[in-house]
């Protein structure tokens, strides 16, 4: 999932900002903006109240939020012309860390999967975790060996019974896809 994370996260690894959208176009000549939604937890945009758009350093205060089926419609404190939005078309648009959704036991962020090395249950090496796909089913982790031999694996239990970000590992179960027992 684009934007989860686990409770033993290190402070000292994890981003400072997270993701949440891309501004598309502005909206109307009042300093609107369309906003294209990147995070699994949309409904959580109206309530934030700080955003920041690409490496702005300074937050900007998120005005009112609607939705346009995948688009947020956003207003922000201080865009006031269609001009103005127009100058962030293509910006990223990040949250502080610290806003993000809590999330449930066994959820990670990207962050915290991609890098890590990936074991069958019975210890062989497979490669490390280099990419993560998102495909709307399920997310399915791309594994790289050391030839540069790529592995796609699903992010189900029954195929990755266990991520341990602490300990810079998951174990793989390869799954059985013949029909038979």
């Amino acid at each position: 999932m684009t934007d989860q994370t686990s409770p033993s996260a290190e402070a000292d690894d994890r981003p400072e900002r997270l993701t949440i959208g891309r501004i598309t176009s502005p909206h109307g000549v009042r300093g609107e903006m369309r906003m294209y939604v990147l995070t699994h937890f949309p409904e959580r945009i109206p309530d934030l109240s700080a955003i920041y758009f690409g490496d702005e350093s300074e937050p900007r205060q998120l005005g009112r939020v609607r939705f346009q089926g995948n688009l947020a419609i956003i207003r922000v404190e201080g865009i006031t012309s269609r001009e103005m939005a127009d100058e962030y078309r293509q910006q990223l648009v990040q949250i502080d860390f610290e806003d993000a959704a809590p999330l449930e036991e066994g959820e990670f962020y990207h962050f915290e999967i991609i890098g890590l090395q990936a074991y069958t249950e019975d210890g062989a090496h497979l490669g490390e975790v280099v990419d993560i796909i998102e495909t709307g089913a399920n997310d399915v982790y791309v594994i790289r060996d050391d030839e540069g031999n790529e592995t796609l694996i699903p992010a189900l239990y029954e195929a990755v019974p266990d991520i341990s970000p602490d300990e810079g590992r998951m174990t793989v179960r390869p799954l059985d896809y013949s029909g038979e027992g």
